[in-house]
């Protein structure tokens, strides 16, 4: 800080000022006994003092100071005080955010290795999908899966939907499949016009697993083909949001090198009861303030107008009866 370098042992005592010291301009000569040098904040502390007295502490006689007492070490920022020679400085697999952005730079870190960010592809499907702002004839509905895939993904190149046709479909799943991950909506449960499974499957992919226990988004679908990875996601809107947090965000960031993919839960507190399910655990839509959570009305995997109002997602295991207010809960922020 702004004040005098001194030996703590001359302190406290009037001391002659023999030079000064400003940040990127050291003293010319190092400190004997019996003096001080003027120093700046950031300035090296020069050879021969071992503390600083704030000017504040200081009375001032023309070239001479009276100063007040200090101890060794005092206002003095040790040479590799934050980080030595050798020191890791931001670990390898850690996501670069401001904070570690900063700390490269300041060790004189001009650039790093970084994991390439994959390249994701979304293709939504159904022939009842119809652009927002456009006029819907009977049975058509404004498509909005690739929207909020976009939005998750930051990033993503997005195709046109693909109608439910064999030829149609099968041509935009190809070139899906040259991204690094391949997103679809719609198509995936066991309906007559869900190709998405079986067009993927004549087209080399693998299936993994088909089918979660989880509400919203049973029927998702993950497979891989090559280096390729292929989520089905369910054609409900808040089915594919919750897809996305659970098995999708955890996908990307291990293909970018997270040592934790995640999902990483939150704990909370419940507000009000919640219903459990038997079968299936819940990912039931919440708002959170602070670390208390109260479930949105209208809970259908449709609701994606419910679900957003929405900025959480309560774990609710499946079991019996209900949890109750004040019962202990995780929960993703979404």
């Amino acid at each position: 800080m702004d004040g005098y370098a001194v030996r703590a042992a001359d302190t406290p005592g009037r001391l002659r000022v023999a030079g000064h010291s400003a940040a990127g301009h050291p003293a010319a000569a190092g400190l004997h006994p019996g003096e001080a040098i003027e120093i700046s904040t950031g300035a090296v502390v020069p050879a021969g003092a071992d503390a600083v007295v704030p000017v504040e502490r200081i009375a001032a006689f023309g070239g001479e100071i009276e100063a007040e007492s200090v101890d060794p070490g005092d206002n003095v920022r040790p040479r590799g005080g934050d980080t030595k020679r050798g020191d890791a400085v931001v670990d390898a697999g850690t996501v670069l955010k401001p904070p570690q952005l900063a700390a490269l730079a300041a060790a004189g870190i001009a650039g790093v290795e970084c994991a390439r960010r994959p390249r994701v592809v979304v293709l939504p499907t159904g022939s009842e999908l119809r652009p927002p702002g456009s006029e819907l004839a009977p049975g058509e509905i404004y498509e909005s899966n690739s929207v909020l895939l976009a939005a998750q993904v930051d990033g993503a190149e997005v195709l046109q939907p693909a109608v439910d046709d064999e030829a149609t479909l099968r041509a935009a799943l190809e070139r899906g499949l040259d991204a690094d991950v391949l997103l679809t909506s719609g198509g995936v449960s066991v309906g007559p016009h869900d190709l998405v499974r079986t067009l993927l499957a004549e087209l080399g992919v693998e299936e993994v697993f088909w089918g979660v226990a989880v509400r919203p988004g049973k029927p998702l679908f993950f497979g891989v083909r090559g280096d390729t990875l292929v989520f089905g996601l369910p054609g409900n809107p808040v089915s594919t949001l919750v897809g996305f947090e659970l098995f999708v965000r955890p996908a990307l960031a291990a293909l970018q090198g997270a040592r934790e993919p995640g999902p990483h839960y939150l704990p909370g507190r419940l507000a009000r009861a919640v219903r459990r399910n038997p079968a299936r655990d819940d990912l039931v839509r919440a708002v959170a303030i602070g670390d208390e959570l109260a479930p949105v009305s209208g809970q259908e995997s449709h609701m994606i107008v419910r679900a957003a109002a929405a900025n959480a997602l309560i774990w609710v295991p499946r079991g019996d009866g209900e949890l109750q207010p004040g019962a202990h809960v995780s929960w993703l922020p979404i």
